[in-house]
């Protein structure tokens, strides 16, 4: 564009305003990234939840148990394709402070067919499958504490503490990663029936199951589905809740608030008053120069263009600082979870990032709109009357 010397003149007329206005831009998009990372790692399984996978728990709390006699009675009921099981273990390594990550008993042939998401080795799968007191990682759990295959990992855990109080020994029989951004690989699988063969005898635990995951044949009759099984064991020692998987993650998930409208919250105010900072500055810069503009539109210059000359300022300041600032987020989103394990999945979405292209160029047209505006409805002797 061959005014553009014009806008770069313009906008180094005040450096110290132009550097610390894109300065601030720049500082709200690192703010957005990283608000956007949080809020999807709180809400991490949401959207990779199966739309055809249900759960049920205990009708009273997820911490309560259900038999396991229930296996058969789910899996012949109309609807239901295939079941598993599992259940918390809630263990830690060494030290209960860092050590801890996500940890379950399940049924392993049944778990694997339910997540097809976790992907494992066939080699390590087939290990895993024979091995009583094998376990499968997820990758990033691996990487945290530098396990690999066939290592011997002792897990302390405090909801089922082993009889003779040794700690539980599980050995590594694979890793699994998955294809699916978001997806949680930070867990921990071992059998069931190993848990279950450890209190057989002593009357704790009774081979109960934590909760049921099952696949239905048409998602759009889970709802109807859940209804009638929970009906099924209405009345019983042991009632149920049954939902969708995705409404059982989100509603998980917002048990310590809801963290994903918190973080909408917060960048919603930062981009409000950004908002005003940047419009502000274009405002100020815009009244400085009046008679400029005056003498501008004296050599030929039109409405129109002023209007556009005014509004590429804008954008320009708008798109350096916030391009500079998601790639700055990016970049410090990419190293990782800062927690050090505490939030399974820390990444910059794709959507969040494309919605902060958008609000970048919203951004950019609406501080400058109105000087824009203003710019363009000046009449030539009031402008070149004023002094700035």
């Amino acid at each position: 564009m061959k005014y553009l010397p014009l806008v770069w003149r313009n906008l180094m007329r005040r450096k110290i305003r132009t550097i610390f206005t894109t300065l601030s831009i720049l500082i709200a998009f690192v703010l957005f990234g990283a608000l956007m990372a949080i809020r999807a790692a709180f809400s991490l399984g949401v959207e990779v939840a199966g739309a055809d996978r249900l759960m049920m728990i205990h009708k009273v709390s997820i911490i309560q148990l259900l038999p396991k006699s229930y296996t058969e009675r789910i899996r012949t009921t109309e609807g239901v394709t295939d079941i598993s099981h599992a259940n918390w273990f809630g263990a830690y390594y060494q030290d209960p402070n860092t050590g801890f990550f996500a940890n379950m008993a399940v049924d392993p042939e049944s778990w694997l067919r339910m997540y097809p998401e976790f992907v494992v080795p066939d080699d390590q799968k087939k290990t895993w499958l024979g091995n009583r007191t094998g376990a499968i990682i997820g990758i990033d759990t691996a990487r945290k504490f530098n396990w690999k295959v066939g290592d011997r990992i002792p897990l302390i855990s405090p909801i089922y503490r082993k009889p003779d109080g040794t700690p539980w020994e599980f050995t590594v029989d694979g890793i699994y990663d998955s294809p699916l951004k978001g997806a949680d690989k930070t867990q921990f699988f071992f059998h069931w029936e190993y848990l279950n063969e450890t209190f057989r005898n002593s009357g704790y635990f009774n081979g109960q199951v934590g909760w049921y995951v099952f696949r239905v044949a048409d998602p759009a009759t889970s709802d109807q589905l859940a209804k009638r099984i929970d009906a099924m064991f209405a009345n019983s020692p042991a009632e149920t809740k049954t939902a969708t998987e995705k409404a059982f993650v989100s509603d998980f998930a917002k048990q310590i608030g809801d963290i994903g409208a918190i973080m909408m919250a917060i960048a919603a105010i930062v981009m409000f008053f950004i908002l005003f900072v940047a419009g502000n500055a274009m405002a100020q810069s815009i009244r400085e120069r009046t008679n400029e503009l005056g003498v501008l539109k004296t050599l030929g210059f039109g409405d129109r263009r002023i209007l556009a000359l005014v509004l590429v300022e804008s954008c320009v300041i708008a798109i350096v600082g916030g391009g500079i600032g998601l790639l700055i987020a990016w970049v410090i989103v990419a190293q990782g979870d800062p927690t050090n394990g505490m939030l399974p999945a820390f990444y910059f979405p794709i959507r969040d990032l494309i919605a902060g292209v958008a609000l970048v160029l919203a951004l950019g047209l609406g501080t400058g709109l109105l000087p824009a505006f203003q710019a363009s409805r000046l009449k030539i002797v009031d402008a070149l009357r004023r002094t700035g």
